[in-house]
């Protein structure tokens, strides 16, 4: 039975519900009861070409093994193709986890698990630094280049999110990146707009994600994700940076407003409400690129003969992914 990735899985033909085998990440495991009071597990699994969710019942063979919690383990399955509301969500028959003997044999193999964002990664990082440079205020840009240079290397392997957009390697420098890049050809038609202080906002609106993401195989929140978040985190960064490098007090107050708001709304997990100027842009610029993100990656794992991609949680919709037709 050959080994299929998420992207093959995807374009299998539906009839017959084919079988199937696979080595996956183990991303995620939700332990859940039914209405009968029946436990059950959501699991997620998935490699570079993208993920499925699944639902393990108690008489699962995989059950006790998953119960008892493995997320960032690699795992071989093998099931039967099947699709729940229209999302991919295969039954399997059998599950196992991938010695680490076997991974260190086959480094190839974690590669080809591992999701990425697909720009370069040093090219991104190259033109991050730009953006650095081109804060024309001293003080904030001093400020800015003391935050990266406190959290090091973090920054350009931190995951964007666990699930929503930008969810992989690297994907929190893209999604950054992206910010800027909109950013800087949006500003000239905001003359009301610090520029500086926007763009600052944005490089460190979600800095505090390096510290509350444990990026492995498996993206899960660290201690102090859980107990701080990434908006009080980033705040702290900030504010630490900005009263060591003698950023004045208002500018500070402002990039302190900035991080703390750029959620958008109080249920998505700002602090407060967008209630400067700047604020308001990058709570916008971020809500762009976090939805485009949404539908990049649906595009990028659409198989051939897709004309919708699943439901997307953070659009309320399904994307269509076949392009426009001249």
């Amino acid at each position: 039975m050959p080994q299929l990735t998420v992207q093959e899985l995807r374009a299998l033909n539906r009839a017959g519900n084919p079988t199937f085998s696979g080595v996956y990440v183990l991303r995620k495991v939700a332990h859940k009861t039914a209405k009968n009071d029946n436990a059950f597990l959501s699991v997620e699994l998935g490699d570079r070409t993208g993920s499925f969710n699944t639902t393990i019942f108690g008489d699962n063979p995989a059950f006790p093994l998953l119960k008892a919690g493995a997320e960032g383990a690699v795992v071989r399955v093998e099931g039967k193709l099947d699709y729940f509301q229209e999302r991919l969500s295969p039954k399997l028959t059998r599950l196992e986890i991938v010695p680490e003997a076997e991974l260190a044999a086959q480094p190839e193999l974690l590669g080809s698990l591992v999701e990425s964002a697909p720009e370069d990664a040093v090219a991104l990082w190259t033109e991050f630094q730009s953006h650095i440079a081109a804060i024309a205020h001293p003080e904030l840009r001093t400020t800015v280049q003391a935050v990266f240079e406190e959290i090091g290397d973090s920054f350009r392997t931190s995951s964007a999110a666990i699930a929503m957009h930008h969810a992989y390697r690297a994907g929190l420098l893209e999604h950054t990146i992206h910010m800027a890049r909109a950013a800087r050809a949006l500003l000239p038609l905001y003359p009301e707009i610090h520029a500086d202080l926007a763009l600052a906002g944005i490089l460190l609106h979600d800095i505090g994600k390096t510290i509350e993401y444990e990026t492995g195989l498996a993206i899960r929140k660290s201690r102090r994700g859980i107990l701080q978040g990434h908006v009080v985190l980033g705040y702290q960064l900030a504010r630490k940076h900005g009263l060591k490098h003698k950023l004045p007090a208002d500018l500070l107050e402002r990039l302190e407003h900035i991080i703390l708001s750029h959620q958008g709304e109080l249920e998505w997990g700002a602090a407060v409400m967008a209630a400067t100027p700047e604020a308001v842009f990058v709570s916008m610029v971020d809500n762009l690129d976090a939805k485009m993100g949404m539908v990049q990656r649906a595009l990028r794992n659409a198989g051939e003969a897709d004309e919708f991609s699943e439901y997307l949680p953070g659009l309320k919709a399904p994307v269509l992914v076949r392009p426009p037709q001249a």
